[in-house]
């Protein structure tokens, strides 16, 4: 029979210790000797000299300690928290040699966390694409029933129809182009750009071409920038692209009759451009959803508006790819300011 491994042994300690993923070794009675340094940011309430089971109750978990501490041997499971946030774990439980009738044990965790919240939004992403798309599909593909049937020979409902037809096409036009985006920003997501770009003439160039759009919606574009460039290391068409969402997303989801004030700040370290309309606003609950793919606060307004559930989705994803952040204030009644910190052009990169 191999000799009895002593989890207090020097040489175990260090071993585990030195281990890259999360692990921590348990004695025959189930208290926690060492910890990996990977365990303890993974578990902080972890601590050696304490129980494992004080910290981690899920009675799957201590279930199967106890039969690989008794039996020997190993197992594998998967174990969900809930609380404080939702976690996925997959432990591997493996028995180390013991001397009595219980053996020290070897834990070592996965974090699926991640991993299952990529699934599941992969998941939703192609059930909402796909109900995007089928909607206006649905609806050519009756009209064209249509035409070629009841309404052949009917000219006045032929060019209704057609009309109709032009934008439903428009619209799954502009989702493809949406998806299309998006994706192309996400494959570049870790290549930071590098080349000067001035937030001011990109803002002045956006006002200028929505300007008719605002008059359509009897909306007034304000813009409050500084007189000389305001330069940032970024990709100018994503940046205009950022800028023409918020832009237009104020124009149509604000105020008729209102202002959208664009506010250009320059700073030593970083810049800021701001988007603010006199709209009816958001309720508190909707702003942290804001920028998930397809959310809508309103369904049929956002639709209504041309909108394909992707603009603000697009403009985190854009933020994040120029190593800034983005903040959304509102009150119900009060409008809502859009704002996109960026790193001035030159300036020492942030500290985390």
């Amino acid at each position: 029979m191999p000799d009895a491994v002593d989890p207090r042994a020097p040489a175990t300690l260090a071993l585990v210790e030195a281990m890259g993923s999360a692990a921590v070794l348990l004695d025959a009675q189930g208290v926690a000797q060492t910890l990996s340094p990977a365990m303890r940011a993974l578990i902080p309430a972890l601590e050696v000299g304490q129980p494992l089971t004080l910290v981690m109750r899920d009675p799957d978990l201590i279930e199967a300690i106890e039969g690989v501490a008794r039996q020997g041997g190993r197992q594998v499971i998967e174990l969900v928290e809930r609380v404080p946030v939702e976690r996925t774990f997959r432990i591997h439980i493996a028995a180390l040699t013991g001397a009595g009738w219980r053996r020290p044990v070897l834990l070592t965790f996965e974090d699926l966390s991640e991993q299952r919240v990529t699934e599941r939004m992969r998941v939703d992403f192609v059930a909402n694409a796909s109900h995007e798309l089928r909607t206006p599909l649905a609806s050519l593909l009756g009209f064209v029933e249509t035409l070629q049937g009841p309404a052949r020979n009917d000219a006045g409902a032929r060019d209704r129809f057609l009309a109709i037809m032009r934008e439903q096409g428009l619209r799954m036009a502009r989702l493809v182009d949406d998806l299309l985006s998006l994706s192309r920003i996400e494959l570049r997501a870790h290549l930071a750009p590098e080349t000067p770009v001035d937030l001011t003439g990109i803002s002045r160039e956006i006002v200028d071409s929505l300007t008719l759009m605002a008059r359509e919606r009897q909306v007034t574009l304000t813009l409050k920038a500084p007189a000389e460039p305001v330069k940032v290391a970024g990709d100018r068409d994503e940046l205009l692209r950022l800028m023409e969402n918020l832009v237009e997303n104020a124009i149509k989801y604000g105020k008729t009759g209102g202002e959208v004030v664009i506010d250009v700040v320059d700073g030593p370290l970083e810049v800021s451009v701001g988007v603010r309309d006199d709209g009816p606003g958001i309720a508190p609950e909707h702003l942290p959803r804001l920028t998930e793919r397809f959310y809508r606060v309103d369904t049929a307004a956002s639709r209504e508006a041309g909108g394909t559930g992707l603009g603000l989705a697009i403009v985190k994803h854009i933020v994040l790819r120029h190593r800034g952040r983005l903040t959304i204030e509102s009150a119900l009644g009060q409008g809502a300011t859009f704002k996109a910190v960026l790193p001035r052009f030159g300036a020492p990169p942030r500290k985390p």
